[in-house]
């Protein structure tokens, strides 16, 4: 099935917002969209239960398919690495889950988009990253990069990850994103060109603060590889 998995070049780059653009795009083109956030940390509490905001933000940019649990089944309070959220609860992360949640937007969706925690070299336990996570489902890599001084690096380092890892990760493009609504940073005119420039993967275009997304690109088509 086609899918595409949203990384990002650090927490904090806008991954949740460019994730639910690309789902309400791919609804609004007639496909059966599924979301999937393996893990998360950083829940807060409702009624005894642990919420994830982001799952909610995917869930509804995807019309609500099927049952909102289903789009992170795990999830932990503390601010930490999934696995360390969980041990702070007395619980453990199942690395089986992980890859197994997966199954409930195969049989239900036309195409899926995952949202990862963090970046590639994030840990999801003590011996396997985000970046494993992302092999095992063979979808596109999409990175979203923050639109601020620094980023050149980031983008480029996260790029040189995805091309060593195991036999290599799959970059559909990257997207330079604005998360915050200071502009402030005199980088953020230059980072599209100087990324464009220097990228071996296609930089396919820059969201502003609470924008749209790049035109004209053909999401199925990049989750279909």
């Amino acid at each position: 099935m086609p899918g595409l998995f949203i990384t990002g070049t650090d927490t904090g780059v806008g991954k949740t917002y460019v994730a639910a653009r690309i789902a309400q795009t791919l609804l609004a083109a007639g496909h059966r969209v599924g979301v999937y956030k393996p893990a998360a940390s950083g829940c807060h509490s409702v009624e005894g239960e642990a919420v994830c905001d982001d799952a909610l933000v995917l869930w509804n940019a995807a019309g609500r398919p099927g049952e909102l649990g289903q789009v992170c089944p795990q999830r932990f309070a503390a601010p930490l690495a999934p696995h360390l959220a969980a041990r702070a609860e007395g619980l453990e992360l199942s690395e089986e889950l992980l890859r197994t949640g997966l199954d409930y937007w195969r049989t239900t969706s036309d195409v899926v988009v995952v949202e990862g925690a963090g970046g590639l070299l994030s840990p999801l336990s003590d011996d396997e990253y985000v970046a494993d996570l992302a092999a095992d489902f063979g979808y596109p890599l999409v990175v979203i990069s923050d639109n601020s001084i620094g980023t050149i690096h980031r983008t480029l380092a996260t790029l040189v990850v995805a091309a060593t890892f195991r036999d290599g990760l799959s970059v559909a493009g990257v997207i330079l994103n604005q998360p915050r609504p200071d502009r402030a940073d005199a980088s953020v005119d230059s980072n599209l060109s100087e990324l464009r420039a220097r990228s071996v993967p296609p930089v396919l275009g820059q969201v502003t603060w609470q924008g749209e997304l790049p035109p004209g690109i053909d999401w199925f088509a990049l989750a279909a590889g």
